[in-house]
């Protein structure tokens, strides 16, 4: 990448797994150096929301959400929403996820998933926190779900409905219907590897049809390389592969892409006061630093050009 790097930000990325375990410092760092200045790690259960929140303090472009993944939610009882509701209170969280449906692994009963989904839905709201939704072959009953989510009284009575987003649909594989749908409940998308995928043709044909101020960037590392890297670990610097790709086929200037891309998630996260520049001089370095997230007053604009980014430099799911 012979450009000068972006501002970019990883909106979903799981560097605390254990694939990462033995250059995770080298990991970061090479993130920044492309660019990289804010990386989301979610959880997926309690241990690892907890990992999350450990990602967090160690370095200082790392924010955290914290939530029980539909794989891993056999074992659900309400009695975890404490837990979940004290990580979430920490520093540096800044959305409850990944939760939803995942009919695709077949590991637990669409019932329990369902009922551990709805339960952590009800807690975001509670605690103003947007949410990063995992749907794989379940976009109908996520749908169904999230939309009498967003239609009832206490999500619209909640501190989250006067955020200006309420969630992302990440690794979005639905069609053009539910990415209007999802507009209108106040998500936004999230697109990463699959994108690059030749063969993605379902997806090309799509994204030049999405919203690109509602279009947010990220890797799901370690999973889900792109191309020309299939096969491989993924990693955070990966992802202006993604932004190259969605600009292709946007019609846009990368650098459009980039500054779209991170003025979003900037307003999604409730990061708009972060001084990314300050965050990529760390080059992973373990110092402390960040801002918390906050809630804003009212629902998005049309656009979210308005959000400066301090210090940014020109440059250019599923198969």
């Amino acid at each position: 990448m012979a450009h000068p790097p972006l501002q970019l930000v990883d909106s979903h990325c799981h560097l605390d797994l254990e694939p990462f375990d033995a250059d995770r410092d080298e990991v970061v760092a090479r993130a920044a150096a492309q660019g990289v200045r804010l990386i989301v790690n979610p959880g997926i259960d309690l241990h690892h929301s907890r990992q999350a929140l450990a990602m967090a303090a160690r370095y200082p472009q790392v924010y955290a959400a914290v939530g029980i993944h539909p794989n891993s939610s056999g074992d659900f009882v309400p009695s975890m929403l404490a837990e979940l509701r004290a990580l979430a209170g920490q520093p540096k969280v800044v959305a409850l996820g990944e939760i939803g449906l995942d009919y695709y692994w077949d590991r637990v009963a669409p019932a329990q998933q369902q009922k551990a989904f709805q339960a952590q839905l009800e807690l975001a709201a509670q605690l103003g926190l947007p949410v990063i939704i995992h749907s794989r072959d379940a976009n109908q009953d996520v749908a169904a779900i999230l939309r009498e989510w967003v239609e009832s009284q206490s999500f619209r009575r909640s501190p989250l409905a006067q955020r200006p987003f309420a969630g992302v649909l990440h690794a979005f594989s639905g069609d053009l219907e539910l990415a209007q749908e999802a507009y209108s409940w106040g998500f936004v998308l999230s697109l990463g590897g699959p994108v690059t995928f030749k063969n993605a043709r379902r997806l090309h044909q799509l994204v030049p049809a999405l919203r690109p101020d509602r279009l947010m960037l990220e890797t799901d590392a370690p999973y889900l390389s792109p191309h020309p890297y299939r096969g491989q670990r993924n990693e955070p610097a990966w992802v202006t592969l993604v932004c190259d790709r969605l600009a292709q086929l946007l019609d846009l200037p990368v650098t459009e892409m980039a500054r779209l891309s991170t003025a979003l998630a900037l307003q999604f996260f409730g990061l708009e006061k972060m001084e990314l520049a300050c965050a990529g001089e760390s080059d992973g370095a373990t110092e402390s630093g960040g801002s918390e997230s906050g809630a804003s007053d009212s629902r998005a604009s049309d656009t979210v050009s308005e959000v400066h980014i301090p210090g940014s430099q020109p440059r250019r799911s599923g198969e």
